[in-house]
C-alpha cells in the first residue's frame, strides 16, 4: 500500500500539472517586426498613474455628502477628459493587472508563479519601446518592466520593502513618497542639462505605481475611512505633480496623461478572483491627443454605475485592459508592443480620421503577425497529413484584407479602413487563441485515458484485496496469449513516443501520453477480477443499476455543491433521515435523534453568508466557552478505560492543558480585535501565543491516550483552539457542531456491525484502542456500505472528520486503506468530472471558477493522502510521559 500511495501521490500530481499545461500555456510567441504609425504622434510624453487596488464604484461614486472624493479627476471626467471602466481579467493580481496594462496582453498564471520581482518570460511593454521611461513605486511591480527592457533606458526609483506594512494605521504615505519623488526628480532636473535633455526628447513615459490604496484595502477593508481617504491623498498628489509637470514643459500641451488600477478588491479586501468588485476598475484619460468630455446617452449599458455616479451625461467608453497598452502606444507613437492583443480604442483618440485609420491599420498588422507566427510555428511542428489549419482566416485573406485597407486610406474611406481593420483583427484573435489551443483535444484526451485508467486500477485493487471477488490465478490466466499483454503495451508506448518526437513536442507531452501505457496495462492484468464483478452484477441487474444510480447522484449532488453551497443543505437533511432506515437503530434511540439534530444544524451553516462585512467576536467567545462546556460534560460520560493512576493524571492533565488553550485563544481573539480597532496594530503577545497554538495543535493530542474516544476529544480540543483564532463569527461554532455529529457518528456506524469471536471488552466502543493491532482474521470484506461511510466522509475532508474517519475503520474492524480506496474514487470521478467542465469560452470569472473547481478537487485528493497520515500518526501514536512519571516515582 505505500507503494501504491507514491506511486498515487505521483500521478494525482501529474494530472494537477496536466490543467497548467492544457489552459495556462505562455500566449507569447517571438520574432515579430515592431510596427509603428508614421504619422507624427499628438502627445510627446505620456503619464500613467495607477492607483493600485482601486475599485471602479469607489473612485466614481460620490460620498455620503454627495461630494466626489477626486475633485481634481472628476473635474477631468466632466469637463477636459474621456472616462470609462476598465474591464480586468483574472487572477485580479498585481503583476498580471499592470502586464496587461503596459505590455498588452493577459499574462498567464503559470508565469505569475514563477516571481513577482523577475520578468520570468520575454516579453515587450510600451516602456520598452519608449525612447526613456521613469517609474516609482513598489519594488514588486518596478523590477519587471526594468529587466524586461532592451538596452538601458527604463529606470527605476523604489522605496524599501519594509515600507509595505499591511498593520500600519495608514499606508497612504507610500503614495506621498512617489509624489514627492516625482516632484524631486523634475526639481533637480531643472538643474541637470544631460538628465533635462532626455525629458525634452519624444516617446518619454513616467509611470507612478501608487500602492496606498491597495495596502490600506488589505489592511482596513475598501469601505474604510482610510481607503476613502486614501482616494483624496492620491487625488490631491495627481493634480500636484500634473502642476510640476506642466511647469517643466512650460505648460507645451503635448503630455497625455492616463489615470487607471491594475485591479479593484472585494469589500473583504482581497482580489485575485473574478467578482465585479475586482475586475472593474476607474480608466480617466486627458491630455495631448486625448478627447473631451462627450454628452450623450449611454443606454448602451446595463448596469446602475452611471445613476449612482451621477456620469449619466457625460459619454462612458470601457475598454478591456489590455487595450490600454496601444491606446498610450498611439498617443506618443512608439511601436505597439510585440505581443500585445489589446484594440486601440478609437473613442479616446482626439485626431485626424487619417491618424486613427492608420493607428488602427498598425493596430492590425501587429496582431496579424502574432497569429502568422503562431500559425508557421504550428505546422513546422505538425506532421503535414495531421495540420489543420484556421480555415477562416487564410494567410492569403489576411493580406488580402490588409492591402483592401491600405487602399481604403488612400482613397480617404477612413471609415470603411477602421472597419475592415477590426474584422481582421477578431479573426485575428481568433486564429491565435485557435492555435493557441491546438493542442487541447489531444492533450484531454490522453489525461482522460490517465483518469479512466487510474480510477479503474484503484477499483480493481479495491476488489482484489477488500472483497471475496477475488480468484486464484486460473490455468487461462497462465495462457500464452495473455503474456502478449507487455509487447502489446510496449509497442503502443513506442509509437506514441516516435508520434512526439517527430512532432518536437515539449517534454510534458511524453508524461501525459505515456501515463494510460502503465496504467492501463496494470488493469489488464487483472481482468480476471474485472469479469467476476461484471457476473456479480448480470446476477441481479436491477440492484445493481440502483446502487449505481444512487452512487452516480451522491457524486453529483456534490459537484453541484460547487456551484451552489445550498445543495450541501439539502444532503445534510437526508443523511439526518438515516437512522429511521434500518431498524437495528431503534435500539439506540437517543444517539438516533443526536444525530438528527447535529445534521439538522450542520445544515445551517451552508445558508450561511462565505463572510461577513463586520467581524462579530461575541460569537466567536461564545463558541469558545461552550467548546469547554460540552468538554466537561464528555469526560465525565466517558469513564477513564482501565488506565493506570498515572496514565489517568497525565490524559487529564493533558486535557486540562488543552481546555486552558481554548479560554486563551478567546482571549486573543479578543485583545486583537480590541487592538486592530483602535489602530493599535497586532500585538506581540498575540503573535507569539497564536503561532505556539498553531505549532502545538499537532503534538499535545500525542499525549494523550489512545483509547478511541479520549484521543479524538484531544484532537478536536487542540484544533478548535486553532479554529478560534482564524474565526471571526458564526463560523467558529462549525467545528463543534461537526465532532458531535462525528462522535455519533462512530457509534451509529458501530452498532450497524455484528460481530463474532471477539472479546466482552472488544464489543464495548470505548474500549477499543487506536494504537492495538488488530487481528488480520478478523477484518472483514467490504460491503455495501462501506461505500455510504466513505461518501459521509468526503464531504467535509478536514482532520477532525479524518480522524474520526480512521475510528470508523477501527471500530468496524475494516482495513485501515479500504474506505480510503473508496475515497480516492470518488474525488478522481469528481475531478474527471470537473475536468469536463472547464471552460475556455465565456466571462473570465466563469473560466476562472470552472478551473479552480478542477484544481481544488485534484488538491484535495492529494491533500487526502498526506492527511490520512497524519489521521494515522495522531491516532495510534503516543508520547508516554506516564512511563517516565512512573520510572521517577519507582
Amino acid at each position: 500500500m505505500l507503494a501504491f500511495f507514491l506511486i498515487g501521490l505521483l500521478v494525482h500530481l501529474i494530472f494537477f500539472a496536466s490543467i497548467f499545461d492544457i489552459y495556462f500555456t505562455s500566449p507569447l510567441v517571438h520574432g515579430m517586426t515592431p510596427h509603428r504609425t508614421a504619422l507624427p504622434p499628438p502627445a510627446q510624453r505620456l503619464v500613467l498613474f495607477v492607483a493600485d487596488g482601486l475599485r471602479a464604484d469607489t473612485f466614481f461614486e460620490l460620498d455620503e455628502n454627495g461630494q466626489t472624493r477626486s475633485p481634481f479627476l472628476r473635474n477631468v471626467v466632466e469637463h477636459s477628459g474621456s472616462w470609462g471602466v476598465s474591464h480586468t481579467r483574472v487572477p485580479t493580481e498585481s503583476r498580471p493587472g499592470h502586464v496587461a496594462l503596459i505590455a498588452g496582453f493577459y499574462e498567464d498564471v503559470s508565469a505569475v508563479a514563477k516571481g513577482w520581482k523577475e520578468n520570468p518570460v520575454e516579453f515587450d511593454s510600451v516602456f520598452n519601446e519608449s525612447k526613456y521611461t521613469w517609474c516609482w513605486g513598489s519594488p514588486d511591480i518596478l523590477p519587471m518592466f526594468a529587466k524586461g527592457a532592451s538596452g538601458d533606458h527604463v529606470y527605476t526609483r523604489m522605496y524599501p520593502a519594509e515600507m509595505e506594512d499591511f498593520a500600519a494605521q495608514d499606508a497612504s504615505k507610500l503614495d506621498t513618497w512617489v509624489f514627492n519623488e516625482v516632484k524631486n526628480f523634475f526639481e533637480f532636473a531643472k538643474s541637470n542639462e544631460t538628465l533635462s535633455a532626455e525629458m525634452w526628447a519624444h516617446e518619454v513615459v513616467y509611470f507612478l505605481h501608487l500602492l496606498g490604496l491597495d495596502t490600506n484595502g488589505h489592511a482596513h477593508r475598501p469601505m474604510s475611512s482610510e481607503y476613502k481617504e486614501n482616494i483624496r491623498t492620491v487625488d490631491k498628489g495627481i493634480q500636484e505633480v500634473i502642476s510640476v509637470i506642466e511647469d517643466f514643459y512650460r505648460n507645451d500641451k503635448k503630455t497625455a496623461f492616463i489615470y487607471t488600477s491594475d485591479h479593484g478588491m472585494t469589500e473583504w479586501g482581497s482580489h485575485g478572483a473574478g467578482h465585479p468588485s475586482e475586475t472593474l476598475t476607474p480608466l480617466v484619460a486627458w491630455g495631448a491627443g486625448v478627447n473631451g468630455p462627450l454628452v450623450g446617452s449611454n443606454q448602451q449599458f446595463q448596469d446602475d454605475f452611471l445613476q449612482e455616479w451621477k456620469l449619466n451625461d457625460r459619454k462612458r467608453f470601457d475598454v478591456n485592459q489590455a487595450d490600454v497598452a496601444p491606446l498610450m502606444a498611439a498617443l506618443i507613437g512608439v511601436p505597439f508592443p510585440l505581443n500585445s492583443v489589446g484594440i486601440l480604442p478609437l473613442e479616446y483618440l482626439n485626431n485626424s480620421d487619417q491618424y486613427k485609420a492608420e493607428c488602427m491599420l498598425t493596430n492590425t498588422m501587429q496582431i496579424l503577425e502574432q497569429f502568422t507566427v503562431k500559425m508557421i510555428h504550428k505546422k513546422e511542428t505538425t506532421l503535414s497529413f495531421l495540420f489543420s489549419p484556421f480555415k477562416p482566416l487564410p494567410l492569403s485573406k489576411g493580406q488580402d484584407m490588409l492591402r483592401t485597407a491600405r487602399l481604403y486610406i488612400q482613397q480617404q474611406q477612413y471609415d470603411e479602413a477602421i472597419s475592415l481593420c477590426k474584422s481582421l483583427v477578431n479573426l485575428a484573435l481568433e486564429g491565435l487563441s485557435y492555435y493557441h489551443t491546438y493542442d487541447r483535444v489531444f492533450l484531454g484526451i490522453s489525461v482522460v485515458l490517465g483518469f479512466v485508467g487510474w480510477i479503474s486500477y484503484a477499483f480493481v485493487l479495491i476488489v482484489k484485496r477488500h472483497t471475496g471477488l477475488s480468484q486464484p490465478i486460473s490455468k487461462l490466466d497462465k495462457l500464452p496469449s495473455n503474456n502478449h499483454l507487455p509487447a502489446v503495451f510496449t509497442g503502443a508506448g513506442m509509437v506514441i513516443t516516435l508520434f512526439l518526437l517527430i512532432q518536437s513536442c515539449p517534454w510534458t507531452y511524453y508524461i501525459y501520453c505515456l501515463l494510460p501505457i502503465p496504467v492501463w496495462y496494470a488493469v489488464m492484468k487483472e481482468f480476471r477480477i474485472i469479469q467476476n464483478v461484471i457476473n456479480l452484477v448480470l446476477t441481479c441487474p436491477a440492484k445493481s443499476i440502483g446502487y449505481l444510480l444512487l452512487f452516480i447522484l451522491g457524486i453529483e449532488t456534490m459537484v453541484a455543491s460547487f456551484f451552489h453551497r445550498q445543495v450541501l443543505t439539502f444532503g445534510l437533511l437526508s443523511f439526518a433521515g438515516w437512522p429511521l432506515l434500518s431498524k437495528r437503530f431503534q435500539q439506540n434511540k437517543v444517539m438516533s435523534l443526536s444525530w438528527i439534530s447535529f445534521s439538522f444544524i450542520l445544515a445551517v451553516f451552508p445558508l450561511m453568508p462565505v463572510v461577513g462585512r463586520s467581524p462579530n467576536i461575541t460569537l466567536v467567545s461564545a463558541a469558545g466557552l461552550l467548546t469547554v462546556i460540552c468538554s466537561f460534560i464528555f469526560l465525565c460520560s466517558f469513564e477513564m478505560a482501565k488506565a493506570t493512576s498515572v496514565e489517568t493524571t497525565v490524559s487529564r492533565s493533558v486535557y486540562a492543558a488543552q481546555v486552558a488553550s481554548i479560554i486563551l485563544s478567546v482571549y486573543i481573539v479578543n485583545t486583537t480585535h480590541s487592538s486592530l480597532a483602535v489602530k493599535h496594530g497586532l500585538p506581540l503577545s498575540s503573535q507569539v501565543i497564536s503561532w505556539t497554538t498553531l505549532a502545538s495543535s499537532l503534538l499535545t493530542p500525542l499525549l494523550s491516550s489512545t483509547f478511541i474516544f479520549q484521543r479524538l476529544l484531544s484532537i478536536n480540543l487542540s484544533l478548535m483552539s486553532t479554529y478560534l483564532l482564524l474565526s471571526t463569527g458564526y463560523e467558529a461554532f462549525f467545528p463543534l457542531v461537526l465532532s458531535s455529529l462525528v462522535f455519533v457518528w462512530i457509534n451509529l456506524e458501530r452498532e450497524t456491525i455484528r460481530f463474532h469471536n471477539v472479546s466482552p471488552a472488544e464489543k464495548q466502543l470505548s474500549m477499543i484502542n487506536f494504537a492495538q493491532k488488530s487481528d488480520s482474521t478478523h477484518v472483514r470484506h467490504l460491503g455495501l456500505d462501506d461505500i455510504r461511510r466513505s461518501y459521509f466522509f468526503i464531504l467535509i475532508p478536514f482532520v477532525i472528520v479524518m480522524c474520526a474517519f480512521e475510528g470508523i475503520q477501527v471500530s468496524t474492524r475494516l482495513s485501515s486503506n479500504s474506505l480510503f480506496l473508496i475515497v480516492l474514487v470518488i474525488s478522481d470521478i469528481m475531478a474527471l468530472h470537473f475536468f469536463f467542465l472547464v471552460k475556455d469560452y465565456g466571462s473570465w470569472l466563469d473560466i476562472g471558477t470552472s478551473i479552480s473547481h478542477y484544481v481544488i478537487v485534484m488538491s484535495m485528493t492529494i491533500f487526502l493522502m498526506f492527511l490520512s497520515r497524519l489521521a494515522e500518526t495522531l491516532t495510534t501514536w503516543r508520547i508516554r510521559l506516564q512511563e517516565k512519571i512512573k520510572h521517577h516515582f519507582t
